[in-house]
């Protein structure tokens, strides 16, 4: 990987990285646009505050847009989206391998 390709990567992670971030984004991944409060009543303990730099910071970066029904991914947030999508069966799977290790720890 060039060092260019390395500085957008770690780019992208700071961007991600932020409290809530991929949150907010996964919270739009059905793709229909959500207000302000649905958005924030979907990611839960998220405060006003802390959402509104979030969408600050995403629509800056391109993964989110705001139309006249409310938020939305773009383009570029959708191909984000298709990509960390495997990561939900993923998910899956390490938590089902947590359990079975923590039981296996319990035993010893």
């Amino acid at each position: 990987m060039s060092a260019k390709e390395n500085a957008a990567v770690g780019q992208l992670f700071e961007l991600l990285e932020a409290r809530y971030a991929l949150r907010v984004l996964w919270a739009l991944k059905d793709g229909h646009p959500q207000t302000f409060r649905l958005l924030q009543d979907s990611i839960g303990s998220i405060t006003p505050n802390t959402l509104n730099t979030r969408i600050k910071e995403l629509r800056a970066a391109g993964l989110m847009g705001h139309g006249s029904e409310g938020y939305t991914v773009t383009a570029m947030g959708t191909d984000l989206l298709k990509r960390l999508n495997d990561m939900q069966a993923f998910a899956g799977k390490w938590a089902v391998s947590q359990v079975k290790a923590a039981g296996m720890v319990k035993k010893k």
